[in-house]
């Protein structure tokens, strides 16, 4: 018992001596700073990572797509488009039903 509780308190003492420094208390001034370029690089990507959502909207009623439907890519039309869940519904030329798909499974033509 007394070996578990001299492990825990080495652990919780190595544990509090690596945590990081609020840079208010840093006490080395001369430290290297993140230059403006590398702060810049995270801004420059995210707007690529917001271009494909932007392609999937443009999905609405009437268009001609191509869907995923059990692995294999059959043409289709959108029935309607739900961008709040992600969700479009299709109509697959000689299917009698309505098929409900997620957004990423359906490319426009």
């Amino acid at each position: 018992m007394t070996r578990k509780l001299i492990a825990m308190l080495a652990l919780t003492f190595a544990l509090s001596a690596c945590e990081s420094e609020t840079p208010d208390n840093n006490s080395n001034a001369n430290a290297a700073k993140p230059n403006a370029t590398t702060q810049a690089t995270p801004a420059a990507t995210s707007p690529a990572s917001e271009a494909s959502p932007a392609v999937r909207t443009e999905l609405k009623a009437g268009d001609k797509v191509k869907a995923t439907v059990n692995g294999s890519s059959v043409p289709a039309t959108v029935v309607s488009v739900d961008e709040k869940a992600g969700k479009v519904t299709i109509s697959v030329a000689g299917e009698k039903e309505n098929r409900t798909l997620a957004i990423a499974d359906v490319v426009k033509q």
